[in-house]
């Protein structure tokens, strides 16, 4: 009996080591929350370009409806374990008809499906703004504001844009001036009343004024720049962003070229002050397939807050979008790099491996 009884405290001792070394390895690259009280810290996730091409509202129609949830199935719970979770929305919900590219107009269930994912802020100043003229701005802001989402970058008139921008988030003891401009609006022009937020440094300079006001820790510019399935920054994005730092901007996260870019943490050689610039996060999900545009990242940035706010730590996962085949998989589907391989189909082991390997030598410098 006495034998029986060591084992079995044997057994149990090395299942408590297995489970805080499995707990060790989850939290690897996190921050030491030990120190800290949980209104010290926060944790913001950045996504890239949500799409909706005709392929994936097809395949979402589910009878007279759509559904999205299981887009999402294997990435909410990271997205919903962010403080803050924010995407970018190249779509309008302009209503029926539904269309993809040139013109994107999405089911209203997208944005349910992206709301249950875990996103809480999505960014509405793109290239596809305009896509469905004063209408699809105007559905589009009903549609997010009916469902509590909190919006940036398009606005139904003046009035709107100066109560509701820049956009304040609070959350954790934390005060977040949150930024979104977009180059342009593929030559679209906005009707009045109706606001796109432009990439304008004058407009930006005012902005940033109206953001100081607000008492912020944080001051975020989400940029819709650069130039399309081009994994390095242009010349263009390195001047503006670096323009953007010197104006007060803490941190720049960027989209567009539907690719991933690199991103780089600066540190002011005389403040030792940090400030992280992230190109381009890719597309999130979408139809696209060729080398390259098949994925994005998510961005994590986790922020403390004592004497000062700083950088506490940053990583990024890559996610790959598996699209309907033959192996029922019925519906495109984001796909972390984490994810059980053996659980894909060979087809989709070889091309995710590719964008796995081409996305690592972009990032890690």
């Amino acid at each position: 009996m006495k034998q029986l009884f060591l084992l079995l405290l044997l057994l149990l001792s090395c299942s408590c080591i297995t489970r805080e070394k499995q707990v060790e390895k989850h939290r690897e690259g996190d921050i030491n929350t030990d120190s800290i009280s949980s209104t010290d810290s926060i944790s913001l996730l950045f996504v890239g370009d949500i799409m909706q091409h005709q392929a994936q509202i097809d395949a979402a129609r589910v009878g007279q409806s759509y559904n999205y949830l299981e887009c999402f199935r294997y990435v909410k719970e990271e997205i919903s374990e962010a403080d803050i979770a924010i995407g970018n929305l190249e779509v309008t919900l302009g209503g029926k008809p539904y269309r993809g590219y040139p013109s994107f107009s999405s089911p209203d269930e997208l944005v349910f499906a992206i709301q249950d994912a875990g996103f809480d802020v999505l960014l509405t100043a793109n290239n596809h703004s305009l896509d469905r003229a004063t209408k699809g701005i105007n559905r589009t802001i009903s549609i997010l504001d009916s469902l509590n989402i909190p919006h940036a970058g398009t606005y139904t008139d003046s009035i709107a844009r100066k109560k509701q921008y820049p956009l304040l988030l609070e959350k954790n003891n934390f005060r977040i001036s949150l930024l979104a401009y977009t180059y342009g609006t593929n030559g679209l022009v906005p009707k009045q009343p109706c606001i796109v937020n432009y990439i304008d440094k004058k407009v930006i300079l005012q902005d940033l004024e109206i953001a100081r006001t607000q008492n912020p820790d944080v001051i975020i510019a989400c940029m819709h720049w650069g130039d399309e399935y081009n994994s390095q920054p242009n010349k263009t994005q390195k001047e503006l962003a670096k323009w953007l730092i010197e104006q007060g901007v803490n941190h720049v996260i960027g989209a567009h070229p539907h690719v991933i870019q690199p991103y780089e943490l600066r540190t002011d050689t005389l403040s030792g002050e940090q400030n992280m610039v992230v190109y381009s996060l890719g597309n999130f999900i979408s139809n696209m397939s060729l080398l390259g545009r098949d994925g994005g990242m998510m961005f994590r940035l986790d922020l403390v807050k004592d004497n000062t706010v700083r950088i506490a730590n940053y990583a990024h996962t890559l996610v790959w979008t598996a699209r309907p085949n033959q192996q029922n998989r019925k519906i495109h589907t984001l796909i972390p790099e984490y994810h059980p391989q053996d659980s894909l189909s060979t087809n989709e082991q070889e091309k995710m491996k590719i964008f796995i390997e081409n996305s690592r030598k972009i990032v890690v410098k």
